[in-house]
Order: structure tokens, then C-alpha cells, then sequence
């Protein structure tokens, strides 16, 4: 059982999390082959917080990460798109934490779908 009562599948060998996750997917890939967005990437990792370390190198903290569900480029600017598939059930209040310092620490803001 998943922690959102998701179901997983997979797709063309990818696995996602959930079928909207994977319909996006099949969206966006699209989007790539008609030329409108590059540099589609899934899964993409963005530190928000550092690991933070005492004076002799010890870690105290592992890093805080922020993995997005889709990362592209607008072709008409060049711009990073960051995507999350979310539901209501997925807006907690880590990830909406998270979505605030992605804003603060990148000035990336989270668009979700």
C-alpha cells in the first residue's frame, strides 16, 4: 500500500508514482516532441538546506532536498519549469515548507498540476 493510496505504474519501462504522475509525463513528452520545451528531466534533486557539519567535519544534519516530479525548459525563453503532480492529500505542510524555500533558495516556483 502506498502512503497516498496512489497506485504505481509503470509506462513504456518508467516507473511513476501514480497515473496522473505518468499522464503528465505522456503530456509533456509531447510538448518535447513538438519542439515547445527541452531538456525534460524526471525526478530531479534540488538542495534547500545544506548538511550542516561541526568544526571538526562530523555531520549534524543530513541535507534538506526537494525532489521535483518534472524539471524542462520553455523553449520560447529558455526558462526552468519546475513541476509537482500534486493532490489535496499531497500539500502537506513539509512540502509546502519545502515549496517556499525552493522559491527562497533557487527563485524557482513550484507549479503544480
Amino acid at each position: 500500500m502506498t502512503k497516498y493510496l496512489n497506485k504505481k505504474v509503470v509506462v513504456n519501462g518508467e516507473k511513476f508514482d501514480s497515473k496522473k504522475e505518468a499522464f503528465r509525463y505522456s503530456q509533456l513528452a509531447l510538448l518535447a516532441e513538438a519542439g515547445e520545451i527541452y531538456e525534460l528531466k524526471r525526478q530531479v534533486p534540488f538542495v534547500l538546506i545544506p548538511k550542516q557539519k561541526d568544526e571538526h567535519g562530523k555531520v549534524l544534519e543530513r541535507e534538506c532536498r526537494y525532489i521535483a516530479d518534472f524539471t524542462y525548459r520553455r523553449t520560447e525563453n529558455g526558462r526552468i519549469v519546475v513541476e509537482d503532480v500534486k493532490s489535496r492529500a499531497t500539500k502537506t505542510p513539509v512540502y509546502k515548507l519545502k515549496k517556499k524555500l525552493m522559491l527562497y533558495r533557487h527563485g524557482i516556483q513550484i507549479q503544480e498540476v
